[in-house]
């Protein structure tokens, strides 16, 4: 039986129709693709404007021959109650309902109407298909947070039944937690593993440490799949040693759907057919490919709810070598609201500080994790967990070194940590900015 597709079923997601309609889409030839893509735009802007109250009050100037006249959608938007940007038709009961993480600093409630959810998870299992797995039948070593209240814990345990799913808090990343970890994989054939990027980093290095290929004790494994946070190069590479196994990076957000996926050529392929993404200037203007800017994302069914024109808040580069058929995503920079601004007005990537510094205070495995904030135009605090304090030369190598890749006269101060605070989730922010 097909346990996950019957479940969507039950809750009104009609997944083998979403399935063929995502197969008519791919079989499209490049010239009825990019037809294709431009219908889709103008006729989910014609609904809104059409069906949605809230949306015809922000896109009153709309010019349906300028798509540069259709406004951008931020999240300070949508901080508002739901059912006044529901479009006609649509209540909280017959629509999938949900809550953004947060992490970007502007949480909100969010709908999708069933035909487009279920079009989400046609995507999804397209993409995991690409590495051979099915979730009617793989099993899933799932790597996440869980509700600690009892009634939210035992609903995310019945869907991972259904799911077919095992899931490992990442609360707890302790020796201890991992050795039991690892006994589940050693007496469970999961065919893969999916979480966040920390948390499955810190698994690597425990195994690291004990000198374990997980491949070897849990042979089923056919991939790793890391979604929510930043996956450094270094990271990649520890995971693809300790794990024996193909990395897949995932970039995705729960209000729109997959929107990037590692294909088998190592490219982070772009989800063209039920999204429009664009990389947008400070203007509002559309960047050439390779050029760096904001993401911003149309979500091409979502009837029940308009994202057109959606500042997710992350800042990214398609790759020259993207096509309206086959975006590349280049690189992925950051959130906005990561950006280390500096005394000088000099502003970089919030993870390139984090870079620099990973690339240092990581370097024997004594520190296991660490965060970076800033405070003030001039001071940073590093939190970092590990076996023994960094000594006062490691502590001067890293303030050189930030000091040599970013300014001068920049304040780092350290604090050591038995555990660094997560959201709710779990997801660990690796770079906080508190500048106004």
């Amino acid at each position: 039986m097909r346990i996950f597709d019957f479940s969507l079923k039950v809750n009104g997601f009609a997944i083998n129709e979403a399935k063929t309609a995502l197969t008519q889409i791919q079989t499209k030839s490049n010239l009825e693709f990019e037809a294709y893509v431009e219908t889709q735009k103008k006729a989910i802007i014609s609904y809104h404007l059409e069906h949605n109250s809230f949306y015809k009050t922000l896109g009153k100037s709309i010019d349906f021959n300028d798509w540069n006249s259709v406004p951008i959608i931020t999240k300070r938007h949508l901080q508002q109650p739901l059912e006044q940007r529901l479009s006609n038709g649509f209540t909280s009961k017959n629509v999938y309902v949900n809550k953004t993480s947060g992490s970007s600093g502007d949480p909100f409630i969010f709908a999708k109407d069933k035909w487009c959810h279920a079009l989400t998870w046609a995507e999804i299992m397209n993409r995991f298909g690409w590495y051979g797995i099915d979730f009617n039948s793989s099993k899933q070593a799932r790597f996440y947070g869980i509700p600690l209240d009892k009634k939210g814990y035992y609903k995310e345990r019945l869907k991972d039944f259904f799911s077919n799913r095992f899931r490992f808090s990442v609360f707890d990343l302790s020796d201890n937690a991992f050795e039991v970890t690892l006994n589940k994989f050693k007496s469970t054939d999961f065919d893969y593993i999916n979480g966040y990027t920390s948390s499955i980093v810190q698994f690597a290095k425990y195994l690291k440490r004990n000198n374990i290929i997980l491949k070897s004790v849990c042979p089923s494994l056919k991939a790793c799949i890391v979604t929510s946070e930043m996956l450094f190069d270094d990271d990649k590479r520890l995971l693809k040693t300790q794990f024996g196994l193909p990395i897949i990076n995932e970039y995705g957000a729960s209000e729109l759907d997959l929107i990037a996926f590692q294909n088998p050529k190592d490219e982070w392929q772009v989800n063209s057919e039920t999204l429009y993404v664009e990389i947008l200037d400070e203007n509002n203007m559309v960047l050439p490919y390779g050029e760096e800017g904001r993401v911003v994302i149309t979500s091409l069914y979502n009837k029940a709810h308009p994202f057109i024109r959606y500042d997710i808040g992350d800042i990214g580069v398609l790759s020259e070598a993207s096509t309206i058929r086959k975006p590349i995503l280049k690189k992925l920079i950051g959130r906005t609201n990561s950006i280390v601004v500096l005394p000088s007005g000099k502003k970089a990537a919030g993870l390139t500080f984090y870079y620099i510094t990973k690339s240092v205070i990581e370097n024997d495995g004594n520190v296991s994790e660490f965060i970076v904030e800033q405070s003030l135009l001039d001071t940073f605090k590093i939190s970092y967990v590990s076996k023994i304090g960094l000594s006062e030369t490691e502590k001067t190598t890293i303030k050189t070194e930030v000091i040599r890749y970013l300014e001068p006269d920049i304040t780092i101060n350290f604090e050591r940590v038995l555990k660094l605070k997560r959201s709710k989730s779990g997801k660990l922010q690796q770079f906080t900015s508190h500048l106004k």
